[in-house]
């Protein structure tokens, strides 16, 4: 069988970034599933209000101290992780390498204060059905900066070897500060819910 060229495209890049790259649209398809799962778990929160005599069950209203010290951690961390993307985008090795070291202890930071804020919810996961969701809320995002983190880190670890100055991986670095948006802007619905409502 004959083969016959129909265009030769060897002047094209190996890979594309931002909406020309299969990852891109794999987190960005990753998103709208976790995002969707926030969705049900806050609307399985607010069936469980509509149906409570009192919100919330048995238990006072969390404490506020950790949920707002992550909350504003979480909300400063944007502004190095916007940077990051943006020295990715430049192919600046050496301003994303000392970003993704920053965004690895910003990743870090809010898991220990998480530790906190479990037990300042004020009651447990098997106590009744408010504990069982703010448990199952506070694990979801857990999951998310865990998720998250781990890929900070092995991002960061190829950066600093001869793989870190493939272009594709400056597009990787620029698709994680996508996902940490994401991370850090789905908080914010869950914590109204946590904290916000029963206090309303």
């Amino acid at each position: 069988m004959r083969e016959r060229v129909a265009i030769d495209l060897a002047h094209l890049p190996l890979h594309g970034r931002s909406t020309a790259s299969p990852t891109w649209w794999g987190t960005l398809a990753f998103m709208l599933l976790e995002g969707s799962g926030f969705a049900l778990a806050i609307a399985v929160y607010l069936y469980l209000l509509s149906n409570a005599p009192e919100w919330p069950i048995g238990a006072p209203a969390p404490d506020l101290g950790p949920g707002i010290a992550l909350t504003a951690l979480l909300l400063a961390s944007l502004v190095p992780n916007h940077l990051v993307a943006r020295w990715a985008a430049k192919d600046d090795i050496r301003r994303t390498r000392i970003g993704l070291l920053v965004m690895c202890a910003l990743g870090v930071a809010p898991c220990i204060l998480r530790i906190f804020e479990f037990r300042a919810l004020n009651v447990s996961w098997d106590d009744n059905a408010y504990g069982s969701i703010l448990w199952l809320l506070l694990g979801l995002h857990t999951t998310h900066l865990l998720t998250d983190l781990g890929d900070t880190i092995v991002l960061t670890a190829l950066m600093f070897t001869r793989h870190g100055r493939n272009r594709r991986r400056f597009g990787d670095v620029e698709d994680n500060a996508v996902y940490w948006d994401f991370v850090v802007l789905a908080w914010l619905p869950i914590f109204a819910c946590i904290y916000g409502v029963p206090r309303l």
